[in-house]
């Protein structure tokens, strides 16, 4: 028996009178499985980009030093870019041919222009369009 006569009773508590549970918080697992495929499809997609981006501003790079040489004829140029090809293996879109040679303001200006298809899936291709010319 308590205390000052006073009896006290226990009442089971029921889901009416528990206190408001916060909302979950997270991923679930079909959220992480979507997030995990579009990583996986930015990753791939990288890594196929990132080779022809590195072989573009390689040709940048000789032809800026080809152009710095100010060579005298357009043979000359050709020539020195076909010895560069043969160094810079990562050069395989363009050969000396594709190269537009002339003159600027008494320098040897040099441009160029190629298109790369990057197969994606099945009949889909991403097309990258570079073109640089010398300083």
């Amino acid at each position: 028996m308590p205390q000052n006569g006073l009896a006290v009773t226990h009442r089971p508590r029921t889901l009416a009178s528990a206190p408001a549970r916060a909302g979950q918080r997270g991923i679930s697992l079909f959220g992480l499985l979507f997030w995990g495929v579009i990583l996986a499809f930015v990753g791939v997609l990288a890594a196929r980009v990132f080779p022809t981006v590195l072989e573009y501003y390689t040709i940048q790079r000789v032809i800026n030093r080809i152009a710095s040489e100010n060579p005298a004829t357009v043979p000359a140029v050709r020539a020195d870019f076909e010895r560069a090809r043969q160094i810079e293996y990562s050069i395989v879109s363009i050969t000396a041919s594709d190269l537009e040679v002339g003159k600027e303001n008494d320098k040897v200006k040099i441009s160029f222009a190629y298109d790369k298809q990057i197969p994606l899936m099945g009949p889909a291709y991403l097309l990258i369009k570079y073109e640089g010319s010398s300083r």
